[in-house]
């Protein structure tokens, strides 16, 4: 997919709420439909900061917005991402939204962000063709970070160095190596498999009024006409 494509864009963290999460749930939630109120409800008691992909380099717009995707899809709220030379861009054709519902978090170099993650209690894995562990294996893990590099370099000498583990894919075939999504959405679905979403209270709270922006049109003047309505 190229790169200069007018539609691409840089995904980035996007939790900003115009008042305090109570009154943002109070305002628009009664807007929602019953089956959409469950969907949000569902998808958030599902949710896991424990696992977190780690996106090292990759330049290929289609490769991030999948990979966002499969975040999504898989109940993983974290996507973070090391900048190196070139932005990070995706495509709204292949992100189709995802970008919106998972939180981007950026870092200057694989150091800070490797530190960040420690710091959380998380130990950082990458692929490698003698890894030691499956992918189902980071089942097991409490808190896997786990790196995918870039497209024609692979993961950077830096990471490797820092990195706690490895793991591989085995393949059957004669090929040696999958696209850089395609082993992200297996390696996500097998280390989120049978994982329990582990939100604390506030943090469901907040992501709940997220979801409710996102959910109701022009929702932020909604929330503002219900402010003034109840400061009279």
């Amino acid at each position: 997919m190229r790169r200069h494509d007018p539609d691409n864009f840089e995904p980035n963290r996007s939790d900003w709420l115009p008042t305090d999460t109570a009154s943002v749930i109070a305002a628009l939630e009664p807007l929602l439909t019953d089956e959409r109120r469950r969907r949000i409800t569902d998808v958030i008691a599902a949710r896991s900061l424990a696992v977190v992909p780690v996106l090292d380099g990759l330049i290929d717009p289609h490769n991030v917005s999948a990979i966002l995707r499969s975040a999504d899809a898989f109940g993983v709220q974290e996507v973070h991402a090391i900048r190196r030379a070139e932005p990070y861009l995706a495509s709204p054709r292949v992100a189709q939204g995802s970008e919106r519902w998972v939180d981007v978090i950026d870092h200057a170099s694989a150091t800070q962000c490797v530190a960040a993650l420690r710091k959380r209690g998380h130990r950082v894995f990458v692929a490698a063709m003698d890894g030691k562990l499956r992918p189902e294996a980071l089942a097991d893990e409490p808190k896997p970070a786990i790196v995918f590099g870039n497209e024609h370099d692979g993961v950077s000498p830096e990471l490797f160095a820092l990195a706690d583990g490895s793991y591989t894919i085995a393949m059957q075939g004669f090929v040696q190596s999958l696209n850089v999504s395609v082993a992200a959405a297996i390696t996500l679905f097998s280390a989120m498999r049978g994982r329990p979403g582990d939100l604390n209270a506030e943090q469901r709270e907040r992501l709940r009024a997220r979801y409710c922006m996102l959910s109701v049109p022009r929702a932020e003047e909604v929330v503002a006409e219900f402010l003034r309505r109840r400061a009279r």
